[in-house]
């Protein structure tokens, strides 16, 4: 298929070159920023541009994949006078129907990774889930997401905005933990290496495990003594001390409805 590419962030550019490595052409790229535009062209092909008006004004798909505020106001701008053909979006947590009325054929490409330009990940393993208002977008939607993943499966807005939350615990969150985790070991000079055995092994239970049954820790038997005098230890950062006494209360609770 040809495809224009509408961004060249993390995401954006993680797809284009796993489209292009499944047989597409990447005909044109879009960045508000003609460097981002042409560092990903380089990598991927297609023309790049910084304005809406250059796009092509045909090709079998337009993916626009920006961050989710730009959404609104890129949207009448790449369908203007385009209206016919195939558009979709990559956020996980803006409906569908934000091209209704500017577009006749549209729908969403969400795969529910994280990603970054330094490291490019196997788009075979990430679940990704579609949605479509008819039956030629989801013709191209589906035959675009199935050449990229093993994991293809329809969603709708509704609920893919609880998938979308539920990605922001497991993943934001719990990277933000991390970031916590090395606050407190580089203050009393060590690194966060020594987490990643931890980390690891924490990973790979869940794949066994359902995510109630792998907890443990002192919060699952509230073992107050505990609690207690790691409360104390971060009286100097009363936001994460806050934090700790919250979720160890909620693991505790989630472990006595078990």
């Amino acid at each position: 298929m040809r495809i224009v590419l509408i961004g060249a962030g993390r995401l954006a550019t993680n797809l284009g070159q796993s489209l292009l490595r499944a047989g597409h052409e990447i005909v044109c790229v879009y960045s508000r920023t003609m460097s981002s535009a042409k560092t990903l062209s380089e990598r991927i092909g297609g023309q790049p541009v910084d304005k809406a008006e250059d796009l092509p004004m045909a090709a079998d798909a337009y993916i626009i994949s920006i961050k989710d505020s730009a959404l609104a106001g890129m949207i009448p701008a790449v369908t203007k006078g385009r209206e016919s053909q195939v558009f979709m979006h990559t956020a996980g947590s803006m409906p569908m129907e934000m091209f209704k009325g500017m577009a006749h054929h549209y729908g969403v490409f969400y795969p529910m990774q994280s990603f970054s330009k330094e490291r490019l990940v196997d788009f075979a393993e990430i679940p990704t889930f579609i949605e479509a208002n008819d039956a030629k977008a989801m013709g191209v939607i589906r035959l675009l997401a199935e050449s990229v993943s093993e994991r293809v499966r329809e969603l709708s807005s509704d609920d893919r905005q609880y998938l979308h939350l539920a990605a922001v615990f497991a993943c934001n969150f719990t990277n933000h933990c991390y970031a916590m985790a090395a606050e407190i070991l580089e203050e009393h000079g060590m690194g966060f290496d020594v987490m990643l055995p931890l980390i690891d092994e924490t990973a790979r239970k869940v794949h066994q495990l359902h995510p109630l049954q792998a907890q443990t820790g002192p919060a699952v038997r509230y073992d107050e003594n505990v609690i207690r005098h790691q409360a104390q230890l971060l009286q100097s950062h009363p936001v994460m001390k806050d934090l700790y006494e919250r979720m160890s209360l909620h693991i505790h609770r989630k472990a006595g409805n078990q």
